[in-house]
């Protein structure tokens, strides 16, 4: 469930300041969002644009397998480095084998890193492979309800 909806008569504002608190303390923070009816469900960084880095995606994914993906990446992003590019395949432990793809509209999906930063926000998207190694755009790729919307072209297409 979201920090505002485990809040009760909390405002828009109260959610950005415990998202810049969570920020202070971790570096970023991980937003959710709730699948709504074909829309399958999201999450994404904030606060890696105050490391001059962009933020980072992961769709069709359950809370905490969300979450434990771009936790994973943002440590990579900000301690391992190098800034990965899109279309380079990343082999993290602890997560899927992932492909980077920019997204092409951030403004579009990641509404308090927006809101926190303002329109000049950058995004990649960490596309995971199913447990078979299969991407989204191969035949027979298995994911859950909603599938895993791919929000940029990939780099091999362009």
């Amino acid at each position: 469930m979201c920090w505002m909806c485990d809040h009760p008569g909390s405002t828009y504002q109260d959610t950005l300041d415990h998202v810049r608190g969570l920020m202070l303390h971790n570096g970023w923070a991980v937003q959710y969002v709730e699948r709504s009816g074909v829309r399958p469900a999201y999450a994404y960084t904030v606060g890696l644009t105050e490391h001059g880095l962009p933020e980072l995606v992961a769709t069709g994914l359950p809370p905490p397998r969300a979450a434990a993906l771009l936790n994973r990446g943002a440590r990579h992003v900000l301690l391992d480095g190098p800034l990965p590019a899109p279309g380079d395949v990343l082999r993290l432990t602890e997560v899927p084998i992932l492909e980077v793809v920019r997204v092409a509209h951030p403004d579009a999906h990641l509404d308090t890193a927006l809101a926190l930063f303002g329109p000049g926000i950058r995004a990649l998207q960490l596309v995971w492979a199913d447990e078979r190694g299969r991407w989204p755009w191969h035949p027979g790729f298995r994911a859950s309800r909603g599938g895993q919307p791919v929000l940029g072209r990939r780099a091999t297409d362009s």
